[in-house]
């Protein structure tokens, strides 16, 4: 069974930096589709950035492009994200998602993926 694991939110100000974790387990390979999603309260959930996990390709929104970093360690089954430069408009819960194999329902839809971990606050105040 599939489990995703996040961690790393909290309450930063503006300007600052956080790094999230997804530990991934029982996947049977490391060539999946997996992504960071956002929803902060009143809003649809959001996709935020995306990593092909046997290649490494990678695709982020523009609202998070050349601040937010998706990246992936093999040998912990983790995906991360780095979020720099923080702002209070980042603030939302960030859900952790995975497809096994390719996206073939499209990487920004959340309906692609199977799997989601239980999200992990971030806080941002100006």
């Amino acid at each position: 069974q599939v489990r995703l694991v996040e961690s790393g939110g909290g309450s930063v100000q503006a300007g600052g930096s956080l790094r999230l974790s997804c530990a991934a387990s029982g996947l049977t390979n490391w060539r999946n589709c997996m992504s960071w999603f956002r929803q902060a309260p009143g809003t649809e959930r959001e996709w935020v950035a995306h990593r092909y996990t046997g290649v490494g390709t990678t695709y982020y929104a523009d609202s998070v492009k050349g601040r937010f970093t998706i990246s992936q360690d093999n040998a912990k089954n983790t995906v991360y994200l780095q979020m720099n430069s923080l702002k209070p408009e980042d603030t939302a819960m960030y859900y952790c998602a995975a497809a096994l194999g390719y996206c073939s329902g499209g990487y920004r839809n959340f309906a692609t993926y199977n799997y989601w971990g239980q999200g992990t606050q971030v806080t941002v105040s100006s």
